[in-house]
């Protein structure tokens, strides 16, 4: 399940931001050279006017810790987007900020400014990882700031991280199971990557930290979006996003890849056909049925899940095909 809505993105890297996480890079991360100013939200505003699509969105402050800003700062540029809630009667805004960052009162202040959604970077729910990852806040301030978001009448975004310093999968699948119990809006799972210019880089030229790699992370967030599909809580994203600077240097290893969402969802269709067909006789030949929308991301970049799912099954021929079926679903036709 995904979570659809036109996204118009303002970056504020590092700004507001009380701690230096081993992973952060924020500049590399969003492409952008320094924090967006009150001009730039006009300005972003402005080009949002001018789309015809008729279309709601939401701008969404990115990349710093926004409630951490002084109150003066975060009104300007907030009055500054505040025009582009007229443009539609369903567009709204957005801010990311720290579990830490956030009390009842901000809560109350962020709605009265037009915010309809805040996104929360909990990262871990095992402090021992977050302490690892130095963080600066506990699991049990993840639990705090999602009572007052939700009780403010705000939607609630929780971003989690796998592969950190200290981390496991079975952490990382109770991190899942725990943001689940706070019934957030949407989930981001980011695989943590080795960026440049982060202590994490440090940590692993020292062979400190021994790098997330993207077919581990593949592998777990598979598993990681069953649990949240499960719960129908819509996965807003899987991976950092691709960036020029990450793709030519920036990301010198952990799991980056800029299709990484892709090859995820690729994963899972390939393990729910593995499974269709574990009693098929060797040197059958198969169709499988998907959905039209599905028909790429069951065959698999360069094709992949087509040649491991014969060679595995011993199959004659393995074929994809549209079907008249839901989305997600899967239906074989066999003969031999």
């Amino acid at each position: 399940m995904k979570y659809k809505h036109r996204i118009i993105p303002i970056f504020i890297p590092h700004y507001g931001c009380k701690n230096n996480c081993v992973f952060c890079q924020q500049y590399r991360i969003t492409g952008a050279r320094a924090p967006a100013g009150a001009e730039d939200a006009r300005a972003a505003v402005a080009a949002a006017s001018a789309d015809a699509s008729g279309m709601p969105a939401q701008l969404a402050f990115y990349g710093g810790s926004f409630t951490s800003l002084p109150e003066e700062k975060q009104a300007e540029l907030l009055n500054a987007a505040k025009p582009f809630l007229s443009f539609h009667p369903s567009n709204s805004i957005r801010i990311s900020t720290r579990p830490d960052a956030i009390c009842a009162d901000d809560a109350n202040r962020l709605k009265n400014f037009g915010v309809k959604t805040v996104e929360i970077g909990a990262q871990s729910m095992r402090d021992e990882v977050l302490e690892a990852s130095m963080r600066g806040h506990t699991a049990s301030d993840v639990v705090n700031a999602s009572k007052k978001i939700k009780d403010a009448g705000l939607k609630l975004i929780l971003q989690m991280m796998t592969g950190l310093p200290g981390d496991t999968s079975e952490k990382s699948i109770y991190t899942a199971k725990r943001l689940i119990e706070l019934k957030p809006d949407g989930v981001r799972i980011y695989p943590a990557v080795v960026v440049r210019g982060t202590e994490l880089y440090e940590m692993w030229k020292r062979g400190e930290y021994a790098e997330h790699t993207v077919e581990e992370a593949i592998c777990l967030c598979a598993e990681l979006c069953i649990l949240f599909q499960r719960a129908g809580i819509p996965i807003i994203r899987l991976g950092i996003n691709p960036t020029d600077e990450l793709s030519f240097g920036g990301a010198v290893a952990g799991a980056y890849h800029p299709a990484f969402g892709q090859l995820v969802f690729s994963r899972l269709y390939y393990n729910k056909a593995a499974k269709l067909l574990e009693n098929i006789p060797p040197g059958s030949e198969v169709t499988i049925g998907v959905h039209h929308k599905d028909v790429s991301v069951m065959t698999g970049q360069h094709r992949c899940n087509i040649s491991k799912l014969m060679e595995k099954h011993m199959l004659r021929t393995l074929k994809v095909a549209q079907a008249n079926i839901a989305p997600g679903e899967i239906v074989i036709d066999i003969s031999k």
